[in-house]
């Protein structure tokens, strides 16, 4: 009976650890992106949409790669949706075409100082 015992805590300490893998696997793959709110998302959205010739912002996140500190998702008027990445003092670092819309990136490297 005690053989059996420790067959099954073992056989669910490696099912938590297997799970706990997966999700961190996940995370990485999917990126680390965290939503930002209140000021800092409020300043980003403004400088992002300025640093894109108008539009709307979109969602506010953390940059997990990459030079800048927010990504700004922004719709110009156009309809087209572009990323404007953003450093701490909400200066444009550069932009690159939204990748939720399978377009592609194409980062630009511009500055605005």
């Amino acid at each position: 009976m005690r053989t059996k015992r420790t067959l099954l805590v073992a056989a669910i300490a490696a099912l938590v650890l297997v799970a706990a893998a997966g999700a961190g696997i996940a995370k990485a793959v999917s990126g680390s992106d965290e939503t930002v709110s209140g000021p800092a998302a409020s300043k980003a959205a403004a400088a992002a949409v300025k640093a894109a010739g108008g539009g709307k912002a979109l969602e506010v996140e953390l940059q997990d790669d990459g030079a800048g500190v927010y990504e700004v998702e922004v719709r110009r008027e156009d309809g087209s949706q572009i990323e404007v990445h953003l450093d701490a003092q909400f200066r444009s670092v550069g932009t690159a075409a939204d990748d939720d819309t399978g377009s592609g990136s194409e980062e630009d490297g511009s500055s605005n100082d």
